[in-house]
């Protein structure tokens, strides 16, 4: 066997030695907070999931999105965005945060639904009769809830 049948029988064992090994390491922790919904087994159907901290005042954006909520979203995502244990989730959750959801998947949501991803309550149908300024001031509304409780 000459040198290089040599170099290049070592680079493959080298190569596979690392594939196996890499393999078998453990997952990484997870960073940052979990997306995973909370345990809603024992809070009675249609109750809020989220016990949710008004603010003392709302932006006159938020005040807008707030009767626009209460017209189009509530009956479903509950009171203040508390959600209803199976109907909708709470949009007052650590899920929901800028970071993970921006506004723009609000806007998305709202225009033409959303499939069931985190939560198993169903597919979200679009919601009828608002534009997207309206749907900018509800997420106005529930951004100041976020933050009132601590979601950033």
């Amino acid at each position: 066997m000459n040198i290089w049948g040599l170099v290049v029988g070592g680079a493959v064992v080298a190569g596979v030695a690392v594939v196996g090994w890499q393999a078998l390491q453990p997952a990484p922790a997870q960073q940052g907070h979990s997306m995973v919904p909370p345990d809603t087994s024992k809070i009675a159907m249609g109750d809020p999931i989220e016990n949710v901290r008004l603010p003392g005042r709302l932006s006159e954006s938020a005040t807008l999105g707030k009767r626009f909520y209460e017209s189009k979203c509530s009956a479903c995502h509950g009171e203040n965005a508390a959600g209803q244990n199976g109907v909708a989730p709470p949009l007052v959750h650590k899920i929901y945060e800028p970071s993970h959801h921006s506004d723009e998947a609000f806007q998305r949501a709202a225009q033409v639904g959303v499939r069931s991803h985190h939560w198993r309550f169903g597919d979200m149908p679009p919601v009828e009769g608002l534009t997207r300024a309206d749907v900018k001031y509800i997420v106005a509304y529930v951004r100041e809830l976020q933050r009132e409780n601590g979601i950033n």
